[in-house]
């Protein structure tokens, strides 16, 4: 639920604000992401819960036919957020887990894996099944994957600090579930949460968008180290950062050593709800479509930047035709300003990347 909010306001208690028509939108990384690939034009399937409950009916009504898999769990309630979005600021949510808390491994039913080249699964951090045992379930359900499927893809949230999830071993959890993954998609602030707390709680408060690139990198490095293929890192209006092992050859041709750094699109942006999650299905929709590593980074922040042009996660999602043209026609990122180790490359930049790999 995402309340229309009169510019930027101080939340205060005992305070009333008068806000406007709230924007009624499923979310999160099987609904945002599955369905932006939808409508790039890729066939999904998308697996999730939802409870037996009116919020769990609203979800599969507006999902429609994208939702049929969804299973229902009778007795829990379905995962709700209340998105607090104002005018030059960062989103807030309120959350709920509801039954996502419950979802393990054996919920994927076997059926759901067949014909399927790449499965994309999110936000660990919301699902106490998945973070509690130093991510045992977590483990089962990318190994059962990897079995199954040539690509598998994570991304993370942001744990809350208080709450159980903020006080899991992430760097233990990662350790022990990045050797199923091959491509690994957080953002800057919830990969440096999971593998440099003390970092992340000395710059509390900091935008770390506005990191300098070499920190980012590093983050990408100590990623890489525990096991996946790539790494790729949404670092908010700066852009996005894909680094590879050699192994992520088996990625695609020239996937193998790349270091890369794309700028964002300039928009008129409406709402940041979702972005990260229009950007990594980018990316994915480049993988399946057997695009290079730049092509893949291009469509990622143009997807991401097409997300952000609505106050929602998903209807500002355009098909492929419409996003490749609006990129051919000259489509001006924002400036982004990097060393000078840092080399631009057509409309991005790159750094120590094997010849021809791109």
């Amino acid at each position: 639920m995402i309340p229309a909010l009169p510019g930027r306001v101080e939340l205060e208690p005992g305070r009333l604000i008068e806000a406007g028509p709230a924007t009624l939108s499923t979310g999160g990384a099987v609904s945002n992401v599955g369905r932006a690939l939808h409508t790039l034009g890729l066939p999904v399937r998308l697996v999730g819960m939802v409870g037996d409950d009116p919020f769990g009916r609203i979800v599969r009504d507006l999902l429609g036919e994208l939702g049929e898999d969804l299973a229902v769990r009778r007795g829990e309630p379905t995962s709700y957020t209340v998105v607090v979005s104002m005018d030059r600021t960062d989103r807030m949510f309120l959350h709920a887990p509801g039954c996502n808390d419950v979802f393990g491994a054996d919920d994927i039913p076997e059926a759901a894996f067949e014909g399927v080249s790449l499965m994309h699964f999110g936000y660990p951090p919301l699902m106490a099944r998945m973070y509690a045992d130093e991510g045992r379930e977590l483990e089962a359900l990318l190994r059962r994957a990897k079995e199954r499927v040539p690509i598998v893809a994570l991304d993370l949230s942001l744990p809350d600090p208080q709450a159980p999830s903020g006080q899991a071993d992430w760097p233990a959890i990662l350790a022990r579930c990045l050797p199923h993954v091959d491509v690994f998609l957080p953002s800057v602030d919830e990969l440096m949460f999971c593998l440099d707390r003390p970092t992340f709680e000395a710059l509390q408060g900091a935008s770390l968008g506005h990191l300098p690139p070499a920190m980012v990198e590093r983050l990408a490095d100590k990623a890489l180290a525990l096991g996946p293929k790539a790494v790729g890192i949404k670092v908010g209006e700066r852009g996005f950062l894909l680094k590879t092992a050699m192994g992520a050859e088996t990625l695609g041709r020239g996937w193998g050593g790349a270091c890369l750094w794309h700028p964002c699109y300039q928009v008129e942006v409406a709402g940041t709800t979702g972005s990260g999650d229009a950007t990594v299905a980018g990316l994915l929709f480049g993988l399946a479509q057997g695009m290079g590593p730049l092509e893949a980074c291009r469509a990622a922040v143009a997807v991401g930047a097409h997300g952000v042009e609505a106050p929602d996660a998903v209807s500002g999602i355009r098909p492929w035709d419409e996003t490749i043209a609006r990129i051919d026609s000259g489509w001006l990122s924002l400036g982004v300003s990097l060393p000078p180790e840092w080399k631009p490359f057509e409309t991005g930049f790159t750094k120590r990347v094997a010849p021809g790999n791109l």
